[in-house]
């Protein structure tokens, strides 16, 4: 094979059968040259291999340059036959060029090229069907799986012994088959491909003659070894769409170059590869053992015996399927039934972290890489924040200066599209000093960094710059609300003043009150920032006390003629303004003092146009919302009144969508619950307002509505407690006409669906006996501890030495007295 021409190795990407045969194959050979199937542009970044911090699996990174979005990745693992090419080059002094078609042309098709994948998607009209060259193979041999064949025929028989080019030419007379029969194979585009690598190695040959390998994948060694002209490979290659193309080094993982990441020159098991082709000797027994240590560190009992069980297991089943070596399925069957005892929920895990693996490849920082990337990395490095390839859970106390870092870093690369981190619940806390991240680095975010880098070189510019785009191109007002919180949560200071503008530009314009009410729990949100990330927030309170104002006259013609759905929307509407009016009344009143202090006259100013009336405010929505200025004296203006005047506005909009009959029912009964939860709204006025919704001349279905806002979310515990409205609910049921009882039936199950068990459970005792017949009188009676009709002062107070301790109050502290009444 050596003397007739140049040494053709036909591999099988990612399989570390091929990388130790072709690592054999060039010992013998000592070649002059190494060709390799990947783009040409790399050839510059193949001496960045003998870097030891370039450590596989890594991926060459080609994306354009006016499009960095559109990009293509060429994956290398420690026992890919390419990368055992590159780095015996390396090794050797050899000089090493990659042979396929250039990155430019791969780019500017419809989609990238990976090598041996092929194109994406489906076959066009026409076309032929593609075909797996190993499972066309492994069928023709007799078997139903192509990785066992390939194990059996390649991974178990290692490199010849007495010739190493003897796999070579095997799986080179099979591919010359299977070509002859099925043509491309439904590859037309890898015409093109062979031709371009033809003329590559037609180049290489003038200059080392025959001392010339090619390792490329084994599908298209007969192409390479057929007779063509050069003017005819010429001709494939005219007129291909081009782009300019960068290229460099990126991380990769073992979870990506399995076929199920959709990479379709993937293999089943990249760990399990790996393990192979890195064992030294005894690979079953070594294997085994990693499973051992694996399932240990999970809390179950596995001992020496379980790991020497399952090594005979293996290797029985592997003579009882004429298997030369137990292969990963023996070894899977043994885990099974010796260390999982028969369960597959452990197997999974082993699946999971070994057979498919999280290794992360690095690469050194001399590696070609956008300004913003390398500012990343030190951003990483600064606030200890490693890349990892497992899904990792981080809990962030925001008061220390790190975590506060980690914060603001992975909420700016959110902003640019780079979810490196998504935040979830805080376990234990629901203060906002606290976050939850879950972390894992995926190779795609290298292409989003490089996509993000056209905004600036450094994460806070280029989110900062960002931010300024998205608000200027923001579809909604509530869109620009939650980006005015996520720059908060970033720490993006600089960046609000164009947020706040284009804030109160569309508050200004926009008169849908479900629109305003959707904006005002974000923004309120934002307010609160201020205390532990050290983010002035002054510039939110003028535009939140205008949007509150707002909402406040718009609410009760808005809730008016709702059909079903629509009432449900607005009730949830009347839910977040209800919230995010109890935190805006404090966050007002604590700006409007510092506001006082700095503004003085500007407050007066500022609070005219915040809300000029008690009563409703008929000019509130003007002033604040409309100011294209993020106005502190309006924010000071409407804070002065704060707590009291902004919360008593609200309930007087609550009370008169409670008793407008012409609002629908389950906003009128949310609004009689919210206004009894606050203690404005006594139990005698709400059972009253219970009994004309139940009243006979309301229709069912109404009535029905007007139980579900009151009682619904959570409102179970108020009938246990308050048997008077169980029985108002219980009578208006039991006295439902039987054709509409169907019609409301949906609507109950939906509420009281929602109650926990115990409160149903109390609750249907409760109807069982009768609302008000209690068993026990004495138990419940008016002088009974805790059932009062009034609050127990003195049990209050009996809590208060407890509480001025945590506080770390004096007991001649004042400010705790009268917590009872």
């Amino acid at each position: 094979m050596t003397g007739a021409g140049p040494l053709l190795l036909g591999v099988r990407h990612h399989g570390p059968g091929s990388a130790r045969a072709v690592r054999a194959a060039l010992d013998a050979a000592r070649p002059a040259t190494v060709l390799i199937e990947g783009p040409p542009e790399a050839d510059a970044l193949i001496p960045l291999a003998a870097d030891p911090d370039l450590r596989p699996p890594v991926a060459l990174l080609a994306h354009a340059v006016d499009e960095p979005g559109r990009s293509a990745f060429w994956p290398f693992a420690a026992f890919s036959p390419e990368w055992v090419a590159v780095r015996w080059a390396l090794e050797h002094g050899v000089p090493a060029r990659f042979i396929d078609l250039p990155a430019a042309h791969t780019l500017a098709w419809d989609t990238g090229l990976s090598p041996g994948e092929g194109e994406e998607g489906e076959p066009a009209e026409g076309e032929q069907v593609r075909i797996d060259p190993l499972a066309a193979l492994a069928g023709a041999a007799g078997y139903d799986d192509p990785e066992r064949w390939w194990e059996d025929v390649v991974e178990h028989r290692g490199p010849g012994e007495r010739d190493p080019f003897a796999p070579f030419e095997a799986l080179a007379e099979a591919m010359g088959a299977l070509r002859e029969r099925y043509g491309v194979g439904g590859h037309p585009r890898d015409l093109v491909r062979e031709a371009q690598m033809r003329l590559r190695l037609r180049d290489a040959r003038k200059e080392f003659g025959d001392a010339v390998a090619v390792v490329c994948g084994a599908w298209h060694v007969p192409a390479l070894r057929e007779k063509t002209t050069v003017t005819a490979d010429r001709a494939l290659l005219k007129g291909l769409p081009k782009v300019k193309a960068d290229l460099t080094w990126v991380p990769w993982t073992h979870r990506r170059l399995a076929r199920s990441s959709g990479y379709g020159a993937g293999i089943d098991s990249p760990g399990w590869y790996g393990h192979l082709f890195h064992a030294p000797d005894r690979p079953v027994e070594r294997w085994l053992t990693k499973v051992a240590g694996l399932l240990r560190a999970e809390d179950r009992i596995v001992s020496s015996a379980h790991v020497i069980e399952a090594v005979r297991l293996a290797s029985t089943l592997a003579a009882m399927r004429g298997r030369p070596l137990p292969g990963l399925g023996e070894t899977t069957d043994a885990v099974r039934a010796v260390m999982c005892d028969g369960s597959d929920v452990p197997l999974a895990l082993v699946h999971d972290r070994l057979v498919v693996g999280d290794v992360l490849g690095d690469v050194p920082e001399s590696a070609p890489a956008v300004p913003l990337q390398r500012d990343l990395v030190r951003r990483q490095r600064a606030l200890r924040l490693k890349p990892e390839a497992l899904e990792r859970e981080l809990e962030l106390d925001l008061r220390g200066a790190t975590d506060a870092g980690r914060s603001r870093l992975l909420h700016r690369l959110r902003l640019l599209g780079v979810d490196w981190g998504q935040p979830g619940p805080s376990r234990g806390s629901t203060g906002t000093f606290r976050e939850t991240w879950r972390l894992r680095w995926e190779p795609e975010l290298s292409v989003r960094i490089a996509e993000a880098g056209v905004w600036g070189t450094t994460v806070a510019a280029a989110a900062r710059a960002r931010a300024e785009a998205d608000a200027a191109a923001a579809g909604t007002l509530a869109d620009v609300t939650a980006l005015a919180e996520r720059c908060l949560l970033a720490g993006l200071s600089d960046a609000l003043p164009a947020v706040m503008r284009a804030l109160a530009d569309r508050a200004a314009l926009d008169t849908d009150v479900g629109h305003l009410a959707q904006a005002l729990p974000a923004l309120v949100r934002s307010l609160r920032y201020g205390d532990v990330r050290g983010t002035d927030t002054r510039a939110l309170a003028g535009v939140a006390a205008g949007l509150a104002e707002r909402i406040f006259v718009g609410l009760p013609p808005a809730c008016t003629s709702l059909d079903t759905d629509a009432a449900e929307r607005m009730r949830g509407h009347v839910d977040a303004v209800h919230t995010a009016v109890g935190l805006l009344g404090e966050a007002l009143g604590g700006a409007a003092v510092a506001a006082d202090a700095r503004a003085g006259a500007v407050s007066g100013a500022g609070g005219d146009g915040a809300g000029g009336r008690d009563g409703g405010g008929t000019r509130a929505g003007g002033g604040a919302a409309g100011s294209s200025a993020p106005g502190a004296g309006a924010g000071a203006g409407a804070g002065v009144r704060g707590l009291d005047g902004l919360r008593g506005r609200w309930r007087g909009v609550l009370g008169g969508l409670a008793g407008r009959d012409t609002v629908a029912g389950v906003v009128r009964g949310r609004a009689a619950r919210l206004l009894l939860d606050e203690g404005e709204l006594r139990a005698g006025e709400a059972a009253r307002l219970m009994g004309l919704a139940l009243s006979p001349g309301t229709p069912p279905g109404d009535a029905a509505a007007w139980i579900e806002g009151f009682v619904g979310g959570g409102g179970g515990m108020l009938l246990v407690h308050d048997e008077r409205l169980l029985g108002l609910v219980d009578s208006w049921l039991t006295g439902v006409p039987a054709e509409a009882f169907t019609d409301v039936l949906p609507l109950l199950r939906r509420t009281f669906a929602a109650y926990e068990p115990g409160v149903r459970r109390t609750l249907g005792e409760l109807v069982r006996r009768g609302p008000g017949k209690r068993t026990n009188p004495a138990a419940r009676g008016p002088g009974a501890p805790g059932f009062a009709a009034e609050p127990d002062t003195g049990r209050a107070d009996a809590v208060l030495p407890v509480l001025r301790l945590l506080l770390g109050t004096t007991t001649d502290d004042k400010s705790l007295t009268g917590v009872g009444a």
